[in-house]
């Protein structure tokens, strides 16, 4: 990944949108690292989590807060760079597509350098051995994908818009966790 991040970081390209899969933390910590190294560059940069955008906008609908919909939408919609953490963290419904739509849409036409993270892979993987009840009876766990989480379509439109890139990383708070206990 640290190729991947330096290229980011010194040929800054914008005109591009980046999905970085992974089950671990690792990554992330390193792209907010990135994104606060290009805004000292000089560069208008935010880090957005996916559920606590949705929370803001939800928060705007109260007649009794200041902010509206398109308040909170602004900065997301216009920053430079923008690292949008844990797409796909908050069940879809209708209104949760459609403003990934209309942020992920008015950033890809704008051509604005949009970095996005998830848990969701395109395929879940089988657990090997697959569990078993008591009884012996096999239990299918199926995991949500990406696309289940941000619609087909979306996840159709992310294949034309952006280069996906997997990251398999050791998780880094399960290695500093155990590594406290080693010591203790």
């Amino acid at each position: 990944m640290s190729s991947w991040l330096n290229k980011k970081l010194n040929a800054f390209e914008q005109y591009t949108i980046d999905v970085i899969f992974g089950r671990t933390e690792g990554a992330r910590t390193t792209l907010y690292a990135a994104l606060k190294e290009l805004i000292r560059r000089g560069h208008n940069g935010m880090f957005c989590d996916y559920r606590e955008l949705l929370k803001e906008i939800q928060a705007s609908y109260n007649p009794a807060s200041e902010s509206t919909e398109m308040g909170v939408l602004e900065p997301v919609r216009t920053a430079e760079i923008l690292v949008l953490d844990d797409l796909g963290a908050s069940k879809p419904s209708a209104w949760v597509l459609d403003i990934i739509g209309l942020v992920l849409n008015a950033r890809y036409n704008e051509k604005r350098m949009t970095i996005l993270t998830t848990n969701y892979l395109d395929e879940t993987p089988t657990p090997e051995p697959m569990p078993r009840l008591p009884g012996g009876q096999r239990v299918v766990v199926k995991e949500d994908t990406l696309a289940d989480r941000i619609g087909a379509r979306m996840r159709s439109r992310l294949y034309e818009m952006c280069r996906d890139l997997m990251i398999h990383a050791p998780d880094f708070r399960r290695e500093t966790r155990q590594a406290g206990r080693a010591r203790a």
